[in-house]
């Protein structure tokens, strides 16, 4: 038995500059951090020849190559076990669709759960990458790298993605009060929405592809923030990043109509006039998660809550994918 766990993320700058089809012509910025919601991945060997996957469904099929899960599917065949007889499963703390970077989360636990089953010893830029070549060389998913490498990573960390494809993985340097700060006044609260990213990540993709100047002046911009959010984090001043997330958020949703909702835009109103300093919609946008920043938490939780908005509370995560159990 095998049990594996990878957590999920919040952007704070620089988020839609890590799809290739962006950073492959003008290079990349954002900073991530991994927080206390994760997938889990338990990994079994059975006494029958065949493969068992639980999931939102249950599937048993007899080869790896019939999985119709695409990621335990090819996840399969990238690290070949040698066995015949499996049975995979999975729980997450946060839905698919939320904004959380929950896909990344999967396949970077189950790659960890697999390759500890071959006893391999991967480092975790490796891990990343194999989960970025599942996701976007092999299913030809519209996403960026930016999930994939926090979730094998963890911590506030910087990631540069080059036009060549390297990615520079660097720490975010936080003096401790700050990250105290930080991780005390972000507040996350489910906006009742869920949605899938293709569409909207899609219509980035075909445009940056395109040349489509509009969507590159917006992510010019948007890498400029994150690179402004950077310095304020670095210097201990967490209101001018506040600020920054606000023009950030304003920015994005000038990308497409579908990055916001009416209700959505409500709930940001209100937010920011009992006490957030500034937020953003979490992920590509359409649902899922409302992030702020504030120093009046009570006040702010009140009123979200009254609205009828569920708080996710958090900490952050240093560990990043790892084995929990193995024997």
């Amino acid at each position: 038995m095998i049990i594996t766990r990878s957590p999920m993320r919040i952007s704070l700058g620089g988020g839609g500059t890590d799809l290739p089809s962006y950073y492959r012509q003008h290079g990349g910025f954002v900073i991530s951090a991994s927080i206390d919601k994760y997938v889990y991945i338990t990994l079994h060997q059975t006494f029958v020849e065949e493969v068992i996957v639980k999931y939102s469904k249950m599937e048993v099929v007899t080869r790896a190559e019939d999985v119709k899960h695409p990621i335990v599917r090819e996840a399969l065949k990238l690290v070949d076990i040698g066995i015949p007889h499996i049975e995979i499963a999975s729980m997450s703390d946060i839905p698919a669709g939320s904004g959380l970077g929950s896909s990344g989360s999967f396949t970077t636990a189950l790659l960890r759960a697999l390759h500890a089953m071959k006893r391999d010893n991967i480092s975790r830029q490796e891990l990343a990458e194999q989960a970025c070549h599942i996701e976007l060389d092999l299913l030809g998913e519209p996403i960026g790298k930016q999930d994939q490498y926090i979730a094998a990573f963890g911590g506030i960390t910087c990631f540069e993605f080059q036009p060549g494809g390297d990615v520079t993985v660097t720490p975010l340097r936080l003096d401790p009060m700050t990250l105290h700060n930080l991780e005390d006044n972000l507040v996350l609260f489910f906006t009742n929405y869920t949605r899938d990213a293709s569409a909207l990540l899609k219509d980035q993709d075909v445009r940056s592809k395109q040349g489509d100047q509009t969507m590159i002046d917006n992510l010019h911009y948007v890498k400029q923030l994150g690179y402004e959010s950077k310095a304020a984090f670095e210097s201990g001043d967490l209101r001018r990043f506040a600020e920054i997330m606000h023009v950030h958020w304003e920015n994005k949703k000038k990308r497409s109509t579908g990055m916001s909702t009416g209700p959505i835009d409500e709930y940001y109103e209100l937010a920011r006039k009992n006490g957030a300093l500034g937020g953003k919609l979490i992920g590509a946008g359409g649902g899922g998660f409302l992030m702020f920043y504030t120093e009046d938490k009570t006040r702010l939780r009140r009123v979200m809550y009254e609205a009828g908005l569920r708080e996710v509370r958090f900490r952050f995560d240093f560990e990043g994918t790892r084995v929990l159990a193995q024997s």
